[in-house]
């Protein structure tokens, strides 16, 4: 299936946002076919040097009303007044909407949107912003499977993406993945105090942790055993 003809819309143009373009330009998506609403001028200038192609507008109603695939990139506590102005259109037909909100969960989203709305809650987390990250999909029943592929698109852009059979789960992948992140920073954080203690220099310190971390990691993933066994 090709995706190079969607035009894909963002609204808001804040870190996630920002991590999505720049993985869809790197996946060779068109720059023309990306779309980014933001009222912050200061966002949008940031969108545009990632590529000066992108699409930028200070109205979120210009984005929605050409684009194929809706991606709502903005803060929980807004989602609801935005999900109300874009519903009141006007909004392409058939649009697929994908939410990046954590803690809006798909029932929510069909109320401001409507029950016939194919709808993708995506869970990111922080190593998103380098093109590492892994995100966990939950769909509503009204999403079929070219609507799936077309979200897989746009979420392997920045890093790996896996569905969930049941949104319920989402939970417990913001848990793992989302948070997950802090924990190993606190970790390494900790390993390069004690490092510097016993007598390392900062730098020296920080050196070791850090790609001790990353070659434990590449262990794990490369030869598929298990982290138990591994210790």
């Amino acid at each position: 299936m090709s995706f190079e003809n969607l035009t894909i819309g963002l609204i808001g143009g804040g870190n996630m946002a920002r991590a999505l373009v720049r993985g869809l330009l790197h996946a060779g998506h068109p720059a023309g076919r990306i779309q980014v609403a933001d009222p912050d001028p200061a966002q949008l200038e940031q969108v545009v040097a990632l590529h000066a192609s992108v699409g930028i507008h200070a109205d979120n109603r210009e984005v929605a009303r050409t684009a194929d695939v809706l991606v709502l990139a903005v803060k929980p506590q807004v989602m609801a007044d935005i999900a109300r102005q874009l519903a009141a259109g006007p909004r392409r037909a058939g649009q697929l909407i994908l939410s990046v909100a954590a803690g809006i969960t798909l029932d929510s989203l069909r109320g401001w949107f409507g029950a016939g709305t194919p709808l993708v809650r995506v869970m990111p987390n922080q190593p998103a912003t380098i093109g590492a990250g892994i995100s966990g999909l939950a769909a509503s029943a009204t999403v079929g499977e070219a609507e799936r592929q077309i979200a897989q698109y746009i979420a392997s852009a920045t890093g790996q993406a896996v569905w969930l059979q049941d949104e319920s789960l989402m939970d417990a992948v913001t848990a793992v993945s989302g948070s997950g992140p802090a924990y190993f920073y606190l970790l390494m954080e900790h390993m390069e105090r004690a490092a510097v203690e016993l007598g390392l220099s900062p730098e020296l310190a920080a050196a070791l942790t850090r790609e001790t971390a990353l070659g434990a990691a590449r262990v794990v993933i490369e030869t598929k055993a298990e982290p138990a066994r591994l210790r």
